[in-house]
């Protein structure tokens, strides 16, 4: 088949086919533990569904304007202003479906042809993807274990030049769980500022913070640095509200006129029901702060104890301590051999031998890593950790398995 050159080379996301091997696997019969998973495992807090529910049979299911209702755009500019202070206006949000689609239209509105985007490494797989679409160019701009995956002013730097016109953060980020703290957050901003770059700050996992009740955003810093700014963010994550596919992008008002534009042959607005179910957990804000501090409390909880399993039963792989999102970045380049060399094929044999999935660390750029999600239960999590510490710890190399 001729594919054409906007999408040769594009491969489906390693998350997704992760899962979709599980379920294979799962429908053989076979035990598996599913740790690829990148959503909670949470249900959508009740009065969210309800509102859902309630828009079907008042009949609310037809075509919206293609930014949104203006009660959702609104509640959400609203929720940016209380949380941040910043005076948030409704036209800067365009709703989409998924924070996916508010990141590609960023993406292909802001970047083209000979233009660079820098992303911090490790970064989130579809990022280079989306980037790609545009036909501009990712740049990666390395980070390191030790400093808890953050890049500074200087490190960006060391890669920049006059073509780099974007750059995308994370925070929470995922893989790492990596939360920037808003004086690292204002240095960055500065940065970019001064050599006019636009910023696209992915905030999806801002809620899912253990160390306060939200991640530092971009919004909290001086209004001066966001003229180029454009936040991320949506109901996904931290109201466990991922079918839903409900997104949005916020940033000044002519930009956020030309996302809707994009939007408008691309997917229109996103599913009018799926609005209604988000009004209510932007709007509400008592129990939605309720079922988010809910879900925090057994990610908290889950995170802690993996951690110390893997500290006592498998020290050879090495954690990340993710203060966000519900993941961990685990290091495991030291089970590598001739047959098992990177973490694809680490990620192949873990599931073969063990039947526990993780995604490899190759697709959110360092092939040192897989990472595991913290999105199961206490019991699955533990007896998951257990399968790996007992065929890693029995074997003095993956490879040397008597499989």
């Amino acid at each position: 088949m001729h594919a054409s050159d906007n999408v040769r080379g594009v491969k489906a996301s390693a998350t997704l086919a992760i899962a979709a091997l599980c379920r294979e696997l799962r429908a053989q019969g076979r035990e598996v533990i599913d740790l690829g998973v990148g959503e909670p495992d949470f249900r959508t807090p009740e009065f969210a569904s309800a509102a859902g529910i309630a828009a079907i049979e008042q009949g609310f299911t037809q075509y919206t304007p293609v930014p949104g209702i203006m009660p959702l755009r609104k509640a959400i500019a609203d929720r940016i202003r209380a949380d941040t202070g910043h005076p948030a206006d409704p036209e800067g949000v365009v709703v989409s479906a998924g924070a996916k689609q508010a990141l590609f239209n960023a993406c292909f509105v802001l970047f083209g042809p000979r233009e660079k985007v820098l992303i911090p490494v490790p970064y989130w797989t579809s990022y280079p993807t989306l980037v790609r679409l545009a036909r501009a160019q990712s740049v990666y701009v390395p980070s390191k274990p030790e400093d808890s995956f953050k890049i500074t002013p200087a490190d960006l730097d060391a890669v920049h030049d006059d073509a780099v016109r974007g750059l995308i953060l994370n925070s929470p980020s995922n893989p790492a769980g990596t939360v920037y703290a808003r004086e690292e957050l204002e240095a960055i901003l500065r940065w970019a500022a001064e050599r006019k770059i636009w910023v696209i700050s992915d905030e999806i996992y801002s809620k899912i913070c253990f160390t306060g009740e939200r991640a530092p955003s971009v919004f909290d810093v001086d209004d001066s640095l966001l003229e180029r700014v454009v936040l991320i963010d949506g109901a996904s994550k931290a109201f466990a509200m991922t079918g839903w596919r409900i997104g949005f992008s916020y940033c000044q008002a002519p930009l956020a006129r030309e996302l809707a534009d994009l939007q408008s042959h691309i997917t229109s607005n996103a599913s009018s029901p799926a609005q209604y179910a988000a009004l209510a957990a932007f709007k509400d804000e008592a129990r939605a702060k309720e079922a988010v501090k809910a879900m925090l409390r057994v990610f908290s909880q889950r995170r802690d104890k993996v951690l110390a399993q893997l500290e006592a039963e498998l020290p050879a792989a090495v954690p990340s301590h993710p203060d966000g999102a519900f993941y961990i970045f685990l290091r495991v380049d030291a089970f590598y051999n001739d047959t098992i060399h990177d973490s694809r094929t680490f990620c192949s044999w873990l599931l073969e031998e063990t039947h526990v999935a993780l995604v490899p660390g190759v697709a959110f750029g360092d092939d040192r890593f897989v990472r595991m999600s913290l999105a199961a239960p206490n019991a699955a999590l533990s007896e998951a950790v257990h399968r790996m510490a007992e065929k890693l710890n029995t074997s003095a190399r993956p490879g040397t398995s008597s499989a």
